[in-house]
């Protein structure tokens, strides 16, 4: 990790006095490069939730960190937030290695790619393994290329995380060969149930929640959202307005409460903007694994 990245966490740890003794500070000296860590204002000597924000395609995790807001987030309500950055190079940023799946830059991950699954349940791994992080409340956000990423996560790696919210990159699996319009079952067999909030606008142009678009997108965010349901055993369809200009679509009474829904802002754009933090971290904290 880059010496001022660590001295921050240094730091960071340092203010919260007695309170964090579980927290083995120099743990942090050997965390993989290229991921931010944000440590909340206010903690306990408990280990903490932990949110895994992943950037979108060609952005890093410094971007997405300062433009989720997620940090100020965190402080409010005692969570920790890792941002790291993707293992493809891509133009001024990184992608993300999703098997399979074409990148934005129209081909398919090189074959001597990080593998960004494994980097990824690593690094949960390595900061549970400071006494900060409670392996039962790790959760996984991301936007567009972060959010397929994060849906991907949701179907190799659900023991991983207690639940997920992929913001204008809701997927479920590979689109299928035969009808892309249409989630492959047989990408997306997650063994566990998995809590699901997403986050969208309906004027996205660049992942449309109608579907269309670029060829790793294709199939409708109504379409994944069956899908999630159907692997968590829902059985309760529903839509209602959560305010003026959002609404939600989902399902309930699934198995293990780990309900799926998506909320659409009215004109929102593909960016961060249509997330509301404090009902996104609502959703989460509700989940153990």
């Amino acid at each position: 990790m880059p010496l001022f990245r660590f001295l921050a966490v240094l730091a960071a740890c340092f203010v919260a006095g007695p309170a964090l003794a579980e927290c083995r500070v120099g743990a942090f000296e050997t965390m993989p490069e290229r991921a931010l860590i944000h440590l909340p204002a206010a903690r306990s000597s408990a280990p903490m939730p932990l949110v895994m924000l992943l950037h979108g395609s060609t952005g890093t995790g410094a971007e997405m960190l300062r433009d989720s807001h997620l940090a100020e987030t965190a402080d409010r309500h005692g969570f920790v937030v890792v941002s790291p950055d993707g293992g493809i190079a891509a133009k001024r940023g990184y992608v993300w290695n999703i098997p399979g799946v074409l990148t934005v830059s129209g081909t398919l991950p090189p074959k001597d790619a990080r593998d960004d699954v494994a980097y990824l349940t690593d690094l949960v791994d390595r900061l549970v393994a400071t006494g900060c992080v409670d392996a039962k409340r790790a959760y996984l956000t991301g936007l567009s290329g972060g959010g397929r990423m994060a849906s991907w996560l949701g179907c190799v790696a659900p023991g991983r995380f207690a639940g997920i919210a992929p913001v204008v990159g809701l997927r479920a699996g590979r689109p299928l060969g035969s009808d892309p319009m249409q989630a492959d079952p047989a990408t997306c067999r997650p063994s566990a149930s998995v809590p699901l909030l997403a986050f969208s606008g309906d004027a996205d142009t660049t992942n449309p929640i109608a579907g269309g678009g670029a060829p790793y997108w294709q199939y409708s965010q109504i379409t994944a959202l069956q899908r999630w349901a159907a692997l968590n055993g829902c059985s309760n369809p529903y839509a209602r307005n959560v305010g003026t200009t959002v609404y939600e679509q989902g399902y309930s009474r699934c198995r293990g409460g780990a309900t799926v829904a998506a909320r659409v802002m009215r004109g929102g754009p593909h960016n961060w903007s249509v997330v509301d933090n404090e009902a996104m971290w609502a959703f989460l904290s509700r989940h153990t694994r």
